[in-house]
């Protein structure tokens, strides 16, 4: 029997796709085909200068203009590119709206716009729902998607209601309107995922590699591969009380677990080596972690500035979302960027080959991604140059620290925004923090983003869902399951080792794991639809359920 809810799943499927969906002959015929987001919009507005208000364009061709402004929409067989020339008019954000009946009963994925937060999830359609870069809807089946391209020069998001299609570009300078004068901009490309009957879990790959398409995704840095990745970070254990004494001790551990013929393991020494007291010389560990058999990396954290900086090399106070007396350079100054790039040269220079770089997104828009929903920085400042997008200056300095490093180290982004570093950076923090404390922290962040950011993996970037600690302060049982589950995963397998949970247990479940790891494994969650710390993993058809949680139950309170 054909119903309303037939007739609306069909229908919100074919407002992506442009065409009819053959779920029966009795769908076929019932519903009108519905155009998709691969043509030009419906609506178009913008916010420019100062002005909270929105003015409509009007359109004419491929064309959508108002005075002093002018948007190209521009349909390919398979995109639809979005370019844009305002010489006489900051811009703020642009509007795109298709009109289209969706489903009210789809549950619906977004991305995040630097890491995750324990928040990601498939949800039942939310109008007001803040969508980053991408959007999955699946109901009954059937999966579709549509997102922008990974490089684009916008800060773009989705929004989805049961009445049409929503996409947003942030083209804003800091938080102001971009100041173009006559450059045009190719803003983004908008790409979809026909109506799939695969699994939501291969839909999210496809989409992904069809945003990556045409971007150049290394396989190899220096002599080694990336397909797999695995060693130690002090952080979870240390907590920056690190010593040169305990980093070598990390690294004869993953000399001594690693497989005796597989890729060699990575030491990465966490924030703490500032202190040179402790750390007289940075660049003799490097070759000390060498002689122990891993190979050394390092994190770094590039745009923070300190008391004695110009103040006019400096991002201003008034960026940041809280009251902060932290300071950060701004890039669009060339002594200030030049002494960013100081701190990527200096770890290169000591010889480090796993270069881990922190915070970036933090300083640039003043706050966590947590909390941009559909502003990314705050509204009333600007960089110093207010020629280029948000989005171009964030990938252009990602492009320079890629310069600097060279091409032969691997670079990992942690508080990155992954969507603009493809093609640039060989891994990315996908979440924020696991601990080393409490293990509800890593159920929710780790587990969270494990599951949910894995499609990505080998297609934007490596993916690195955080450490697994060993700790006094986590239970074995949840520790031993976290470790399985990322390295079945094939992720980036990175262990925090206190030398006080390091006994002979131990070491036998890092061995296997880091041995699993090295057979390029695949798991996925199997109901991941129906929570956000999926239980149910599958691999090569064998079903695992993990303990996430604790003979208490979850906590109720903030992790």
């Amino acid at each position: 029997m054909f119903n309303r809810r037939r007739f609306l799943q069909a229908g919100s499927f074919a407002a992506f796709t442009g065409g009819v969906l053959r779920l029966s002959a009795a769908t076929t015929k019932m519903i009108a085909p519905l155009q998709n987001v691969l043509r030009s919009p419906d609506m178009v507005r913008v916010q420019v200068k100062d002005d909270p208000g929105f003015v409509s364009l009007q359109r004419s061709g491929d064309r959508w203009t108002t005075a002093g402004l002018e948007l190209a929409v521009s349909e390919r067989t398979d995109a639809l590119d979005i370019s844009l020339h305002a010489p006489q008019m900051p811009v703020q954000r642009i509007h795109l709206r298709w009109h289209g009946t969706i489903s009210e009963e789809v549950k619906v994925l977004g991305d995040a716009w630097e890491r995750s937060y324990g928040d990601l999830a498939w949800l039942p359609l939310q109008p007001e729902r803040v969508l980053p870069w991408y959007l999955l809807a699946s109901h009954g089946g059937v999966t579709a998607g549509a997102g922008v391209k990974t490089g684009c020069a916008a800060l773009a998001f989705w929004q989805v209601d049961s009445e049409g299609i929503s996409l947003w570009l942030d083209v804003r300078n800091g938080g102001n309107g971009v100041v173009l004068s006559d450059r045009v901009v190719a803003l983004a490309s908008v790409v979809t995922l026909p109506p799939t009957q695969e699994s939501p879990w291969n839909a999210a790959k496809s989409l992904c590699r069809k945003m990556a398409a045409e971007t150049n995704v290394p396989g190899k840095r220096g002599k080694y591969a990336l397909d797999v990745l695995y060693g130690s970070n002090d952080w979870y254990y240390a907590y920056g009380k690190n010593t040169p004494q305990g980093i070598l001790r990390d690294a004869e551990l993953m000399r001594e677990v690693a497989p005796a013929h597989g890729p060699t393991p990575f030491c990465i020494i966490d924030d703490g080596y500032q202190d040179a007291a402790r750390f007289p010389s940075l660049s003799r560990l490097a070759e000390e972690i060498r002689g122990k058999g891993a190979a050394p990396g390092i994190w770094i954290r590039p745009l923070r500035a300190n008391s004695s900086t110009p103040a006019e090399w400096l991002l201003p106070a008034k960026h940041w979302r809280q009251t902060s007396r932290e300071l950060a350079y701004d890039p669009t100054v060339p002594d200030a960027r030049e002494q960013v790039l100081k701190v990527v040269r200096e770890a290169r220079d000591w010889g480090y080959d796993f270069l881990k770089h922190d915070f970036t997104t933090y300083e640039l828009l003043g706050g966590w991604g947590k909390d941009f929903g559909a502003s990314p920085t705050r509204e009333g400042w600007s960089f110093h140059d207010r020629s280029r997008t948000n989005a171009e200056i964030i990938r252009e300095l990602y492009m320079d620290i890629r310069k600097v490093a060279g091409e032969d180290r691997i670079i990992l982004g942690c508080n990155t925004v992954g969507h603009l570093s493809v093609g640039i950076f060989d891994a990315s923090r996908t979440g924020d923090d696991t601990s080393g404390r409490d293990w509800e922290r890593t159920r929710r962040m780790g587990v969270n983003t494990l599951a949910f950011r894995l499609p990505q993996d080998h297609t934007f970037y490596r993916t690195d869902a955080d450490c697994v600690p060993f700790t006094p302060d986590i239970p074995w049982q949840q520790t031993e399951a976290w470790l399985r589950a990322v390295a079945a995963s094939g992720s980036i397998l990175l262990v925090s080792p206190d030398p006080r949970s390091i006994d002979a247990r131990a070491k036998a479940a890092i061995r296997e794991a880091f041995a699993l790891a090295a057979q390029k494994p695949q798991a996925e969650p199997t109901d991941w639809t129906d929570s956000r710390t999926p239980f149910h993993w599958k691999l090569k058809g064998a079903a695992t359920t993990y303990p996430w949680l604790e003979s208490t139950g979850a906590s109720p309170f903030q992790a």
